[in-house]
C-alpha cells in the first residue's frame, strides 16, 4: 500500500522452496520479496520426514500426536521420534526467519506462513485401522478444532520472530475437489471415500479461519486447484480471498472470481507455471495480459487490481535455488506492470 493508502499489487509464492538449508532460502526470499510484495516461511520438503506439508501441519495439532507408518502419518495414542523431528524444524526455521530478519535494515511489513487446512489434513491422516480419517465424521470434526487451537500458539511464535509484522496465511487445500467430489479411494483401493457435503467444508474452514483472525491474522486465504473450486465457498467461510491458478479456468470461475473482488475479497493469481530451467519463464508481459486481457472483459475497473497477489501455480521445489529466485524475479516484474496498469 503507498502512502496515500492506494493498494499495490504484490508478490508472493506458495511455500515449497528447493533445497534443505533454511539460511539460503530464507535470504533468498526476503531479498527478493521486499515491499510491497510478501515474503513468506519456506518450507524445504528436501528435508525428508516432518519438513514435508502434511507433517509440518500436523505438528500443530492439539491433543492428536502423529506419527509416519509405511501408509503416511497416523494419528496415534502419543507422540513418537517423527512428531519431534516435525517441531524441531519447524523450530529451526523460526529461529533462523528471527536471525535473518533482526539483521535487515529494513523488514518487509508483512509475512505469510501456509498451512494444511482442515479438509486436507483429514484426507491425508490415518486413522489406527490404516483408513483416512476423512471417513470419521468425529476425527473431521477434531482434526479442524486441534488446528483450530494449534494456530493461536504457532501466531504468536511467529510474530515474536518477526516483531511488528503483519501476518498473513495461506491454508492449502490440494485435495478438495476430491474430498467433495468422492473420489478419494478407500485403504483397500476398491471403493471411494464418501463425499463431504459443502456446508461441512464451509463450517470446517470457518473454525480455522475465525481461529486464525482471533490469534492476529490481518489476511487469510484458502488455496485450492482450479479443477472444480469451490469459490463461493471459500468466500461464505469468512475468508478474505481466494488463492487460485489461472491457467484453466473455465468463464464461470472468473465471474465468480469478479463476484469476489466486488465484494472487496483479494485474488491471489497463480499467473507464472514454472520449469526447471531459468531460460523458461514466460516473460512478464504475457503473463501481465493473461490477467488483464479476462480483468477487462468482466468489466473490472484497472483500480481494482490493487487487490491481487500474483504468485507461482505451483509450489518451487521441484527447481533449484536459483530457478526459485528467478522466479521471484519475474513475479515481481508482472506484480510492477499489473501497478502500472491500477494507476493508470
Amino acid at each position: 500500500m503507498t502512502a496515500d493508502g492506494v493498494q499495490r499489487v504484490s508478490a508472493t509464492a506458495l511455500g515449497p522452496w528447493p533445497g534443505s538449508d533454511p539460511v539460503e532460502a530464507t535470504r533468498i526470499i526476503r531479498g527478493e520479496l521486499g515491499d510491497p510484495h510478501i515474503p513468506f516461511l519456506a518450507e524445504l520438503p528436501d528435508r525428508g520426514v516432518g519438513s514435508d506439508a502434511l507433517g509440518r501441519t500436523g505438528s500443530l495439532l492439539v491433543e492428536l500426536p502423529l506419527d509416519v507408518q509405511p501408509h503416511g502419518w497416523r494419528l496415534v495414542d502419543r507422540p513418537g521420534k517423527d512428531l519431534q523431528r516435525a517441531r524441531s524444524a519447524l523450530a529451526t526455521d523460526l529461529n533462523v526467519l528471527a536471525d535473518v530478519a533482526g539483521e535487515e535494515d529494513v523488514s518487509a511489513p508483512q509475512l505469510k506462513i501456509q498451512i494444511l487446512g482442515p479438509m486436507g489434513l483429514a484426507a491425508g491422516l490415518h486413522l489406527h485401522n490404516g483408513e483416512r480419517a476423512l471417513l470419521d465424521y468425529g476425527a473431521r470434526r477434531d482434526i479442524a478444532e486441534s488446528l483450530a487451537a494449534g494456530v493461536a500458539e504457532h501466531l504468536g511464535r511467529i510474530a515474536a520472530a518477526v516483531p511488528g509484522a503483519e501476518i498473513v496465511v495461506q491454508v492449502d487445500e490440494p485435495d478438495i475437489a476430491a474430498v467433495m467430489g468422492g473420489t478419494i479411494p478407500t485403504a483397500s483401493g476398491y471403493r471411494t471415500l464418501r463425499s463431504i457435503g459443502g456446508e461441512e467444508v464451509t463450517g470446517a474452514w470457518r473454525v480455522v479461519i475465525d481461529a486464525l483472525k482471533a490469534a492476529g491474522a490481518v489476511e487469510v486465504v484458502v488455496s485450492v486447484p482450479e479443477i472444480e473450486a469451490p469459490i463461493e465457498r471459500i468466500i461464505a467461510a469468512g475468508a478474505d480471498g481466494v488463492a487460485i491458478p489461472l491457467r484453466a479456468l473455465t468463464s464461470r470461475q472468473w465471474e465468480q472470481l469478479a463476484g469476489a473482488v466486488e465484494a472487496g475479497k483479494k485474488i491471489w493469481a497463480g499467473a507464472l507455471t514454472p520449469s526447471p530451467g531459468d531460460g523458461n519463464l514466460a516473460r512478464a508481459a504475457h503473463v501481465v495480459e493473461t490477467i488483464w486481457r479476462p480483468w477487462r472483459q468482466l468489466g473490472l475497473p484497472a483500480a481494482a487490481l490493487g487487490g491481487i497477489r500474483v504468485t507461482p501455480s505451483t509450489g518451487l521445489a521441484h527447481l533449484t535455488p536459483s530457478e526459485a529466485r528467478s522466479v521471484l524475479t519475474r513475479l515481481t516484474q508482472v506484480a510492477d506492470g499489473l501497478d502500472q496498469l491500477a494507476q493508470g
